[in-house]
């Protein structure tokens, strides 16, 4: 296909979501070009757990094979408790009949972008350009106009199409006057790295600590090689300030509470930042696209915003590629508006806020019930099943596929 503006593809956001986007349609004819604020590919250091549904999306455009390459094929989780040990182990075979990708896949999501870019320089009509920091979008029937702040002053790129993947404060949602709705959690959260290999003391390579304060989930990394590097995850507390969280004291102090040992843990990273529940209310106006990040934020706990963007990403391109070359109308565009926004209410959401309220349940009956709930149903393989099928997003996959 002739790269022509009409027929172009703007995409605002080199971050994995963007840069998928941006190789699906490159790799069918599309032309694409991506503009990124930052000077280089930013080194998110949340992200590392690929769900099934995400590797299956992916293994068209070849990426998965290059992912596999690269991760650590994660077959079961936990759920622990910080006063009673292991609850219930949940094992990834039992989708083994559901899927080709039977596990999680961890990769520091900083290393998927770099293997993007990769992909996208050999492709003529693919252009990634950085230190370009858009201020406005507009369309009219025909056409999108970008205005980007570049090296050397004000730029315009004009286009077809417009898909903003530039995260929670997305300026292409703001420009298409779409309303970004929910809540802000009153916590920060913490991720903090360390090289201690907690393997060796019976933690699988994801999982899921309860406590009425202290919560915490765990889940282990390929970082430069075996044994790899553990991450924990927590949230802060409210009153405290961002230099007192990350300080070596109360690092160490929640480190411990974890897992207790004689020697302090060595960090190698350390961040903090803050958790929103929030749903854009469509992912499309006219010409404007949204995915990822600039359409829905959620906790991480259970691992579904990288992946629920990466859904988002392929499920859009797939129907902008047959828009674009006359295949369909752009009613189809709807349906990918229905299908990702309805899964990502009914199915993310939801189950993000309920997996955090899981973890930090109070009261003790109810933290009991559900303690002995989980406990049960990991020794029952068909509730075993049914907790696994939603926690990989394989049945919000189908559920979104389901949608006319």
């Amino acid at each position: 296909m002739p790269a022509t503006s009409a027929n172009r593809v703007i995409i605002v956001g080199a971050g994995p979501v963007g840069l998928v986007c941006a190789l699906s349609l490159a790799s069918r004819d599309i032309p694409v070009l991506v503009l990124e604020a930052n000077d280089d590919l930013f080194m998110d250091l949340r992200a590392g757990s690929f769900h099934p549904p995400s590797l299956e999306v992916l293994e068209p455009i070849g990426v998965t094979a290059r992912l596999l390459e690269l991760g650590i094929a994660v077959h079961r989780w936990q759920w622990r408790d910080r006063s009673e040990g292991v609850i219930g182990t949940f094992e990834l075979g039992l989708l083994s009949d559901e899927t080709a990708y039977p596990y999680r896949l961890h990769l520091e999501q900083h290393k998927l972008t770099p293997l993007l870019m990769d992909m996208l320089r050999p492709i003529p009509h693919a252009t990634v350009m950085f230190s370009r920091r858009v201020t406005g979008v507009t369309q009219d029937g025909e056409r999108i106009r970008v205005r980007a702040d570049g090296p050397d002053g004000p730029e315009t790129h004009d286009g077809g199409w417009v898909i903003g993947c530039d995260g929670g404060g997305s300026i292409v949602r703001k420009a298409a006057g779409i309303e970004f709705t929910g809540f802000t959690y009153p916590e920060r959260f913490a991720l903090i790295s360390t090289p201690y290999d907690l393997g060796q003391h019976g933690f699988s390579d994801t999982a899921y600590i309860s406590h009425p304060v202290e919560w915490c989930a765990v889940f282990r990394l390929p970082h430069e090689g075996p044994p790899g590097m553990w991450r924990f995850l927590y949230g802060c507390r409210p009153d405290q300030s961002e230099e007192i969280e990350l300080s070596e004291e109360v690092v160490e102090e929640r480190l411990q509470s974890v897992l207790p040992r004689p020697q302090r843990y060595e960090t190698i990273h350390k961040t903090i930042y803050r958790v929103h529940q929030r749903v854009a209310e469509t992912f499309r106006n006219g010409r404007m696209l949204l995915a990822g990040d600039a359409a829905h934020l959620n906790n991480p706990i259970g691992g579904f915003g990288l992946n629920s963007g990466v859904q988002d990403a392929m499920n859009l391109t797939d129907k902008l590629v047959s828009v674009i070359r006359g295949d369909a109308d752009e009613s189809v565009l709807d349906r990918y508006v229905r299908q990702r926004r309805t899964v990502t209410i009914e199915n993310i959401q939801e189950q993000s806020i309920r997996n955090k309220r899981l973890l930090e349940e109070t009261d003790p009956v109810v933290r009991r019930e559900r303690l002995e709930d989980m406990r049960s149903a990991s020794a029952d393989p068909k509730r075993a099943k049914d907790i696994v099928m939603r926690s990989s997003m394989i049945a919000s996959m189908r559920r979104a596929d389901a949608i006319a």
